[in-house]
């Protein structure tokens, strides 16, 4: 459904190093950028060896999410998108955290995987770069991960996340800001170990020009410059003379960088291991800087979402493909999700969340989604086919999908079919916890009306929703001539039952 844009959008990205903000007035589908904020918090540093957020560095980024908060505090949920990358997808306390830093940005936090941070840099890449027809390899040095694309156009082709970043490496290679030649080459090596894997596929013959898109690669660029070491970007020849400078200091304090401050200054020798070691690994010999990145490629996802391209739903179309569902039957279960939202009533008692899901379109889009998306176990096996498709929703890298949008679609598929509970509800993101349930019953409704795969009408039928009940009110003598539908609302009812909740059909 088409809606009014908002006139301004922003997007926060919550990286491993620094946190951004960009802010953007929307007129006409043409961006304009109002305002661009940058802390650096350091996030991974704060990551002790059981990956639990010292309170520490929480407390930092929670003061740094103060202020972006302010800025955006009013803004419609529509029109603002915040990530999370390596350090939050890693910290077991996550959880915690993420409840204090929503209630200061004022807008729900979505974990996204690092394929999908991948996908995103390229995006904010290919738009700062244009449509050029050259197949680029795009690189983004993060605090915990490094992104490797290659793509063509607005099109990314293969994305890699590395588990590696300035701040780990730094953290792990050059505590307290000491330097050696052993440490580097030992850092250099650790990053060359994670590269084998994907370096085949990463060498020259598959791309025409290689972007680097992170701080870290802009710093180095602006040292070689300075230096004179390099003219054009990053070269490999003036990170080997970087490097080389480096081995002879034994502290950062000694390196004595221009244009570099204060605060990059710890990570650097961390960055500039990842980046040596990926182009003698890639074997790349320049590399030009791109001004766009990860909050520019959501900026892009936000348009494509609020023009209906939304890349969530090519995702999910991709998927039933390639698992070979019945593309007519997932029609037909859509449709009959539509009628049953288009007439369902709330009683008197009906729960808060229940009366507002009605009405939610983010709700029926993932009532869609499952529709397409709940028989794609069935390609793996039949039985128990349910519990296949929701461990492939929730674990595979869906594009467009934050890491708690799969969640949500992977539960309310795993409890579309036999046995119901609210409590495998509980633990998702608000409002989802409250909503989903009720999404879910629809969604079961609606296959079990469906169950024979035929495409003759249902006929028309009243649905009335309470917080603990539903009752369903068919024509008269209609179920008597359809016994199986009759015994399957009966078996339902039983299921429900043991849920603590009452389903009525006459």
């Amino acid at each position: 459904m088409q809606r009014k844009p908002p006139e301004i959008v922003a997007a926060v990205d919550l990286g491993s190093n620094s946190f951004h903000m960009i802010v953007c007035s929307l007129s006409n589908g043409k961006l304009i950028t109002l305002d661009q904020l940058k802390e650096m918090v350091r996030l991974a540093s704060g990551l002790d060896k059981n990956n639990i957020l010292d309170t520490d560095t929480q407390q930092r980024a929670l003061a740094c999410l103060e202020r972006f908060g302010q800025r955006i505090r009013n803004f419609p949920p529509e029109s603002v998108r915040i990530v999370g990358t390596n350090t939050l997808r890693a910290a077991k306390n996550a959880p915690q955290f993420l409840a204090k830093a929503e209630q200061a940005l004022s807008h729900p936090i979505h974990i996204i995987s690092g394929i999908e941070e991948a996908r995103l840099i390229y995006q904010g890449v290919a738009f700062s770069l244009g449509s050029q027809g050259n197949v680029r390899l795009v690189m983004d040095i993060g605090g915990g991960s490094t992104e490797y694309i290659i793509g063509s156009g607005a099109n990314p082709l293969s994305k890699e996340s590395l588990h590696m970043g300035c701040v780990s490496l730094s953290n792990w290679f050059f505590p307290d800001g000491k330097l050696s030649k052993a440490a580097f080459d030992k850092a250099v090596l650790f990053a060359e170990q994670q590269l084998e894997p994907i370096e085949t596929r990463f060498q020259p013959c598959h791309w025409h020009e290689a972007i680097g898109a992170s701080g870290t690669l802009k710093s180095l660029a602006k040292v070689l410059q300075a230096k004179n070491w390099s003219n054009n970007g990053i070269t490999r020849a003036g990170l080997e003379l970087l490097a080389e400078h480096l081995c002879q200091c034994t502290h950062i304090s000694e390196l004595n960088l221009p244009d570099i401050d204060d605060e990059r200054l710890p990570v650097f020798p961390g960055g500039l291991a990842i980046a040596y070691a990926t182009f003698k690994s890639l074997n790349i010999e320049q590399m030009t800087i791109s001004e766009g990145a990860l909050r520019e490629g959501l900026i892009q996802d936000m348009l494509g979402r609020i023009y209906d391209q939304d890349i969530r739903a090519a995702t999910t179309q991709n998927i039933a493909e390639r698992y070979h569902t019945d593309r007519q039957h997932a029609l037909r279960i859509k449709q009959t999700v539509k009628y049953i939202l288009d007439n369902v009533t709330s009683g008197k008692n009906a729960a808060t969340a229940q009366q507002a899901f009605i009405t939610d379109e983010n709700g029926h889009q993932f009532l869609d989604w499952a529709a397409d998306l709940h028989e794609i176990g069935q390609d793996i096996a039949h039985s128990q086919y349910h519990k296949h498709s929701a461990y492939v929703i929730e674990n595979g890298d869906l594009a467009g999908f934050s890491k708690q949008d799969q969640t949500v679609l992977a539960a309310i598929i795993r409890s579309h079919r036999r046995k119901f509970s609210f409590a495998r509800f509980l633990n998702l993101p608000t409002p989802w916890n409250e909503y989903a349930p009720y999404l879910t019953l629809i969604l079961r409704l609606a296959v079990l009306l469906r169950r024979n795969r035929h495409d003759e009408d249902l006929p028309p039928f009243k649905i009335n929703l309470g917080k603990n009940k539903m009752s369903l009110k068919f024509p008269s003598g209609w179920l008597a001539q359809a016994p199986l539908t009759h015994a399957d609302l009966a078996q339902e009812a039983d299921y429900l039952k043991d849920a603590g909740f009452t389903l009525t059909f006459s």
